[in-house]
């Protein structure tokens, strides 16, 4: 190993990876070129399979692959990927798979949280989709950690599968920026198991920022930001959704809807809890925002809820909902041009 890798390594280990002496890690670029050139998918997944129970470190550098990474998720065989700052995982040109870039408990699945091995994940780095690939996802396994990354260019960002828990997969996800490619499929987070907590995270340029279809999860400190960049026409405009909640039992705590056409959008009959979350428009883009919409009667109980209707000349709602529902609005505060309250009154309970 030579000496800019020695201190490479050495600055994670003073960084503090998870508590791991640099000399236990597996140095990726012994094995593979970082010129973003070469398709290293395939050694990349050698090193993994080949080094059981071990991190593996990414130095800075482009690490080009055209085909998606798998992590084992049983115990015996699981490692963790640690990326430097600027070490990139780049989608190769032409990338035609479904599946993410990099799938956490890819290959050998496992239901364990009693051995060692058992909690794997990624952290730090750059995941680039290339415009088209999906970032990350959870596959198998129980409490995977996603940290400290930034996934660019994507169209979904993170996809949290069925866990192998009866459906619960107990992740964490933490200080991760997301952005897309603002196609009408495109997806920040993709909620698809129970049990997670995501805090701290920024998602912008995707038509849908947060869909979350299971729950018992939990959301604080999460930003999605409708941002077209290259334009967006009015009608795909009201199609953007900040949180798409399609599941009871969820909890949002200061969650903030930016400029979507609709903020918080609730599927017929669900119900979570929303505590200090806020809504915000600065651009007309389309022809109507909507704080809050549920489909049929509101069921949720929405507290210390804040929206800026700072446009004016398109209709701004702030409920959308029918009467009837078991929900709750308190302590709202509401700012702008609002044109119409909805049933506000049938909720403030």
């Amino acid at each position: 190993m030579d000496m800019k890798k020695v201190l490479a390594v050495l600055a994670v280990c003073a960084a503090g990876a998870w508590g791991l002496c640099g000399a236990e890690m597996i140095n990726i670029s012994d094995f593979v070129p970082t010129d973003g050139k070469t398709d290293v998918a395939d050694a990349i997944q050698k090193v993994i399979c080949d080094n059981p129970n071990r991190t593996i470190y990414f130095p800075d550098g482009t690490y080009l692959i055209g085909k998606p990474i798998c992590t084992p998720a049983h115990p015996a065989k699981s490692v963790h990927l640690k990326l430097d700052r600027y070490a990139v995982i780049q989608a190769a040109p032409g990338w035609k798979h479904k599946e993410a870039m990099i799938r956490l408990g890819g290959i050998d699945p496992a239901n364990n949280i009693y051995r060692n091995g058992s909690m794997y994940g990624i952290e730090g780095g750059i995941i680039n989709g290339a415009g088209v690939a999906t970032g990350i996802s959870i596959d198998s396994g129980r409490e995977s950690v996603i940290r400290d990354c930034s996934i660019k260019e994507v169209r979904v960002g993170i996809h949290i599968k069925k866990g192998a828990n009866s459906g619960s997969s107990d992740a964490d996800i933490v200080l991760v920026n997301i952005t897309g490619n603002n196609a009408p499929d495109s997806v920040g987070v993709l909620v698809e198991a129970y049990d997670n907590t995501f805090s701290k995270m920024r998602i912008a340029a995707f038509n849908t920022g947060v869909r979350i279809s299971k729950g018992g999860n939990a959301f604080r400190d999460i930003h999605p930001l409708q941002s077209s960049r290259g334009g967006m026409s009015a009608e795909q405009y009201q199609t953007t959704v900040g949180f798409d909640i399609r599941s009871d039992n969820n909890t949002l705590d200061y969650c903030y809807s930016d400029n979507f056409a609709v903020g918080f959008r609730f599927s017929k009959g669900k119900n979570s809890t929303l505590i200090n979350c806020f809504c915000f428009w600065y651009a007309p883009t389309g022809k109507k925002h909507t704080a809050i919409k549920a489909e049929g009667p509101l069921e949720s109980v929405i507290t210390n809820f804040r929206a800026d209707f700072n446009v004016k000349g398109v209709e701004n709602v702030l409920l959308d909902a029918e009467t009837g529902g078991r929900g709750v609005l308190r302590d709202l505060i509401i700012r702008g041009s609002v044109t119409t309250l909805g049933p506000l009154k049938a909720y403030t309970k």
